[in-house]
């Protein structure tokens, strides 16, 4: 007696999403999200949103390739030439270069969305290293 055990293209995948997958766009956090210091400098007043690219199963984040944005949960500020030396390197090196976790400080930010004194202390905490 012969079955065939069938199993979905996403049983022992981490991500069920696809390329066909729609990306989440919050405007109004990303608006936020610049009004806030820089990760980085702690510089205040031209902050850019800055999406983080590489991924990681522990925070259920895919890689993102050039093509692609991630959600917009997946931000931090940054002053534009931090956002420039971001993307002019290896992403995982330049963050750990700077002793930051950028998915747990962009998480930590999205749980707080529109609650700046909060994401201030998140900020705060992130460059005290």
């Amino acid at each position: 007696m012969a079955f065939e055990i069938v199993k979905a293209p996403t049983a022992f995948a981490l991500d069920p999403s696809s390329k066909a997958t729609a990306r989440i766009k919050d405007e109004r956090h990303l608006a936020w999200i610049r009004t806030l210091p820089s990760v980085i400098s702690g510089e205040i007043g031209r902050c850019e949103a800055c999406h983080i690219r590489y991924g990681d199963p522990m925070y259920r984040k895919k890689r993102t390739g050039k093509g692609q944005k991630p959600d917009d949960c997946w931000t931090v500020p940054m002053t534009p030439s931090e956002h420039r030396e971001q993307h002019d390197m290896n992403e995982k090196a330049f963050w750990d270069s700077q002793g930051i976790d950028p998915l747990r400080i962009a998480h930590a930010l999205y749980t707080v969305t529109g609650e700046t004194e909060a994401a201030i202390k998140i900020i705060v905490n992130a460059r005290a290293r």
